[in-house]
């Protein structure tokens, strides 16, 4: 994994995540993308593990449902954003050529 793939899952993630977590991960799943899918699908699946709402009748009330929708917003946005080892995209040391034929231009008074 190369700086650039390591900041924009760091992007993506937060930057309390593990990097070593991240090239362990990396180095299994070969894509920056999957590796942020697979983090993020964790941290639903923790959420999703406990109660969304508890409450203590006059005391305190905790609802994390929010947390829940923002974790599968930040999912689709990784799902349908660009990552920076899709095939697709424009590699770093690519350059594109484009040509254009030049014609002289005449001047009538």
């Amino acid at each position: 994994m190369n700086e650039f793939q390591r900041s924009w899952l760091l992007a993506q993630l937060g930057p309390d995540t593990d990097p070593a977590d991240l090239e362990r991960r990396f180095f299994r799943l070969r894509s920056v993308r999957t590796v942020a899918l697979e983090v993020l699908g964790e941290r639903r699946a923790k959420l999703l593990a406990d109660p969304l709402k508890v409450t203590v009748d006059g005391v305190v009330t905790m609802d994390l449902q929010e947390n829940l929708r923002g974790i599968e917003r930040q999912i689709d946005g990784v799902r349908q954003g660009p990552a920076p080892d899709d095939p697709g995209g424009v590699d770093e040391g690519s350059e594109e050529l484009a040509t254009t034929r030049m014609v002289a231009a005449r001047c009538y008074r």
